[in-house]
């Protein structure tokens, strides 16, 4: 049975943060709001916590991956970012944005795509999703919370609870989510690609 917190939207409580981040840090498997709807996340480095969040997708191992970031210094870290795409980036983060990137060697070879060696990248503009990874310090590794046969992100977090309390080790309730998934932007060829248009606007990557 996972923990349930309500947690404020704009003001959330340090207190209920800590304790998600304490479950993270111990292997656990968070369901957090973001600013395109729930999404599913653990540590970095947690292999089992990663295989869990694959059996609730039931992803296979060409799934692209995310790394949800608390700002642009520690997406450098990880991502192979040039100049010119950094600039663009600085002008449109947080935002509901997916960056791909070619990954550096400090992100574990398993979550990249094995063909092309990328990932994604988000620094997402929730208040309690900011807040999760302040506390946290490093990113969360991340996938849209879309349950097997729906086509869209889950948005209301007393059916994610009905669906998922016995499967994961937290949930943390901001509230009712519209989906709204977000724009992809592929960096990863030297050219910048729009993969996807979603709630971000694309016309500053155009």
């Amino acid at each position: 049975m996972s923990q349930f917190f309500y947690v404020h939207p704009e003001n959330p409580q340090a207190r209920l943060i800590s304790q998600a981040v304490a479950i993270i840090r111990n292997g656990g498997v968070v369901i957090y709001p973001t600013d395109s709807g729930y999404a599913l996340g653990c540590q970095l480095e947690n292999k089992q916590a990663l295989e869990r969040i694959c059996r609730i997708r039931k992803l296979d191992e060409k799934h692209n991956f995310t790394l949800l970031c608390r700002d642009l210094s520690e997406i450098a870290v990880y991502a192979r970012v040039d100049n010119s795409a950094f600039r663009l980036l600085k002008q449109n983060t947080p935002g509901p944005y997916t960056f791909i990137f070619k990954g550096t060697k400090e992100v574990p070879r398993r979550l990249m795509n094995p063909k092309r060696k990328t990932i994604g990248f988000r620094v997402p503009d929730n208040r309690i999703a900011l807040d999760l990874l302040e506390a946290l310090g490093e990113p969360l590794m991340s996938t849209t919370l879309i349950l097997p046969n729906n086509e869209v992100a889950e948005s209301d977090p007393e059916i994610i609870r009905d669906e998922l309390e016995h499967a994961v080790d937290v949930i943390l309730n901001g509230g009712y989510l519209g989906e709204q998934p977000t724009t992809v932007i592929d960096f990863s060829d030297g050219e910048v690609i729009v993969r996807r248009v979603g709630s971000g606007d694309p016309s500053p990557f155009e």
